[in-house]
């Protein structure tokens, strides 16, 4: 058996953002989203990763030109999930093994939860592995349909869905590990029978069932994760939730983040143990800064600045 390989999809435009840029380039913590998945899926241990672009596919290939272990796969034309990962197959003709299919849009996903997902697949010895997580707030969502025994039965549509498999609360989250012999058979076998003309990837999981194969619906997941990005409010809810959690750890390490909701601090910065940050200030890239400083307000810390233990860095400052 091969290492796992992840395939990810990153040929959307960005068309409710209203922006010419690829949707997964747009950033967050100063960073393209994209790079949050490409990251989880390496403190995976997945180190082979297939980024499938189309919309602008040259700038998404410039601004991943120096990540390891990437390669690309082209989308010309969006025909769907589906359409999408038929796209790699050239890529993993000779892969023998688990494909961990993943958005480059969803950058809250966590290298636990695809770890998890990956030992359901092998220890459940599965074709296809389908992430779940559990909401109230499960409205227009893809919902998981069980039988008395728990185990899967399909995925129902909003449009499709009768009153009682409405109220079921497990939803797709669109993260999946199949095996890569049976994903590239049912692909052959999936038809764009809906009102967009699409090829679906979820239309996979049924027809592995229904060969009798192994497909297990795993709640792995928590609904956070789930948060895609196709607007530019759901950038900023995401921008949010990376800081709350990135703040959470500063302070647990000894950082004193005066007001939280005026502060912006890039996920690649370090921080020495009693530092305090003042309002207003924003910190941008790998800064450093040492221990015992005290930072604004309304400073900036650019990318490039490392600031020695005891610095101070008066209000309206700005450095590196």
């Amino acid at each position: 058996m091969s290492a796992p390989v992840a395939v990810v999809l990153a040929a959307g435009k960005s068309t409710r953002m209203k922006s010419s840029l690829p949707k997964v380039l747009h950033e967050v913590c100063g960073r393209p989203m994209i790079d949050f998945v490409l990251d989880a899926a390496r403190a995976a241990g997945i180190r082979r990763q297939v980024v499938i672009v189309g919309h602008e596919g040259q700038q998404v290939k410039a601004a991943l030109a120096h990540s390891p272990g990437i390669e690309f796969a082209l989308q010309a034309e969006q025909k769907g999930t589906g359409h999408a990962v038929m796209m790699c197959r050239d890529n993993l003709r000779q892969h023998d093994g688990a494909v961990l299919i993943l958005t480059g849009d969803a950058p809250l996903m966590r290298a636990s939860s695809f770890t998890a997902l990956l030992d359901d697949f092998n220890n459940e010895q599965a074709a296809c592995v389908i992430g779940t997580a559990l909401t109230e707030n499960n409205f227009g969502l893809g919902r998981i349909v069980r039988d008395q025994q728990g185990e899967f039965v399909k995925i129902v549509e909003q449009k499709d869905a009768t009153p009682e498999e409405a109220a079921i609360r497990e939803i797709n989250v669109g993260c999946y590990v199949f095996d890569c012999r049976a994903l590239f058979e049912s692909l052959d076998r999936i038809e764009p029978n809906n009102k967009q003309k699409e090829y679906y990837l979820t239309d996979c999981c049924g027809i592995l069932r229904g060969e009798g194969k192994r497909v297990v619906a795993s709640r792995r997941l928590d609904i956070v994760e789930a948060l895609g990005v196709n607007t530019r409010a759901q950038l900023a809810d995401v921008h949010q939730a990376l800081q709350r959690d990135f703040f959470s750890t500063l302070m647990a390490d000894g950082v004193t983040i005066v007001d939280p909701a005026q502060t912006t601090i890039d996920l690649r910065a370090r921080i020495g143990a009693d530092t305090v940050i003042h309002p207003c200030t924003t910190i941008s890239g790998p800064a450093v800064i040492g221990a015992n400083c005290r930072i604004g307000p309304h400073a900036h810390i650019g990318p490039k600045a490392v600031l020695a233990d005891g610095t101070v860095v008066a209000p309206f400052q700005s450095i590196g």
